[in-house]
């Protein structure tokens, strides 16, 4: 990780650098590994950077004692050293644009696809994605997408291309066109790229809004595709994919293989659905270790049994459900399940809501903040029914979670509860700061929905 946090983290770098060792100490703490003192500067000197000495000295003694214990050290521990993978000659290749932690990409990399370029602008949410894979930093863009909307030293026979630009002027009251609307420049690009790099197959992933304007989202992709691709729109639902989720978005699909339409595509992911069994949010949070309400402000980097860890050892049970989420792999810690700050009263409301209720609820409308404004806040609390599926993941849990309360627990979803409920597997790990784990789950698409889609896309390619 040392060579991600010093190409992308220049501003920061030395508190990434801080985190690195308190990350890796922990761990070898938890899997008994003594760090070797005393031992020579492996790293390269230009990592040292603006580093102080003691700094320096300890940041080799980790690295040393990874490097040397590397063939007995946990899966996770091993992803803390540099990467190797290029897969610039491998098979199945596809090109991810605004990939964040990584949702989409798991989804097909689980079903066979390859990365060979992996685009972001956020470097916090790419450290996830980077994190968790073995894929080497050269197949990394961390950047505007309109700085590789027409370089050509990536395209050679690519299969897929993949992204979810950000489109803000789609409204039915936005009178302008969408591709002209400057609020929608990555829109363009996105397109751009698809033009210059002609994959076999793309997929578009976006709100339920943009099915306001399908037809000229359709012709914008003509107009700047041509005829060779046949090009198809379709909303779905995750919750009908086996996904403990109301979450509605828009996928634009394309194909540029003959006798294999996008139509024909989209007909045959709509009909997975009579497949798959349905999930309730009890299942997402089967086994995951009750947690008390965090009552204390200001307690970064203080973890227990309590309030939850981002790394401890994993000791849970698994259902059919998380089964199928993590491949039927047991994997040796449970990390990112840890609470946040809420205050009493909030801890209150979140005791005295049936399942299912919101802010209007007579249990708490003698203490309810809002009582004069329920009309607009009546979604200020809302507790998640366990037999139901959740609402829609999204990254305003970054600011609070009194949306989403624990059906059960006195508090808001933890991270890895948010990141069950995307289908994460339990051993994707989010990195950076606490708050920003609940930005990349909510923005991410669900992992299993990802491979579905893939896979009625893989199945022509092979």
């Amino acid at each position: 990780m040392i060579e991600f946090y010093h190409k992308y983290f220049k501003s920061n770098y030395k508190s990434k650098v801080n985190q690195l060792i308190i990350d890796i100490n922990r761990l070898l703490e938890l899997e008994n590994i003594k760090v070797e003192t005393n031992s020579k500067f492996i790293l390269n000197e230009s990592f040292k950077d603006s580093l102080n000495e003691k700094t320096w000295a300890e940041l080799n003694e980790l690295y040393n004692t990874l490097y040397s214990n590397q063939k007995t050290l946990s899966k996770t521990l091993n992803k803390f050293i540099n990467k190797t993978q290029k897969n610039k000659n491998t098979k199945l290749k596809f090109i991810d644009t605004f990939a964040g932690c990584g949702g989409l990409s798991l989804g097909l990399m689980n079903i066979g696809f390859n990365p060979t370029l992996v685009n972001e602008i956020e470097p916090k949410y790419l450290e996830t994605y980077y994190f968790n894979h073995d894929l080497h930093i050269d197949n990394y863009h961390c950047g505007d997408i309109k700085e590789i909307a027409h370089k050509n030293d990536f395209k050679k026979d690519i299969d897929l291309v993949v992204g979810g630009p950000p489109c803000q002027g789609f409204s039915m009251a936005n009178r302008q066109r969408i591709l002209d609307d400057p609020r929608n420049k990555l829109y363009r690009y996105y397109l751009e790229l698809l033009a210059n790099v002609k994959p076999k197959f793309f997929i578009m992933e976006n709100v339920k809004g943009m099915m306001k304007k399908s037809n000229e989202i359709l012709e914008n992709y003509h107009s700047l595709l041509g005829s060779e691709y046949s090009i198809d729109m379709v909303l779905l639902n995750a919750k009908n994919f086996g996904i403990p989720q109301n979450r509605e978005r828009v996928f634009v699909i394309g194909s540029r293989i003959k006798n294999v339409s996008a139509k024909q595509i989209i007909e045959d992911v709509l009909k997975q659905q009579e497949k798959i069994k349905p999930s309730s949010l009890k299942d997402a949070l089967f086994g995951l270790p009750i947690l008390e309400p965090k009552r204390m402000k200001n307690t970064r980097g203080i973890e227990n049994d309590e309030i939850g860890y981002k790394f401890t050892y994993n000791e849970i049970k698994q259902n059919n459900f998380t089964k199928t989420i993590n491949k039927k792999v047991t994997t040796e810690y449970l990390s990112n399940h840890t609470n946040r700050y809420n205050n009493d009263r909030d801890i209150e409301i979140f005791e005295k809501l049936p399942q299912g209720a919101n802010s209007l609820h007579e249990a708490i409308k003698d203490i309810m903040p809002y009582s004069n404004r329920n009309h607009m806040f009546k979604d200020k609390y809302f507790k998640l029914n366990e037999n139901e599926v959740s609402k829609t993941i999204t990254s305003h849990m970054k600011m609070d979670c009194n949306m989403y309360i624990h059906p059960t627990q006195a508090r808001g979803l933890s991270p890895r509860e948010a990141s069950r409920i995307q289908t994460f597997p339990d051993e994707y790990i989010f990195m950076g700061a606490n708050n920003t784990w609940y930005a990349q789950i909510g923005n991410a698409v669900p992992v299993k929905l990802a491979e579905i889609i893939g896979s009625q896309i893989i199945k022509h390619i092979n």
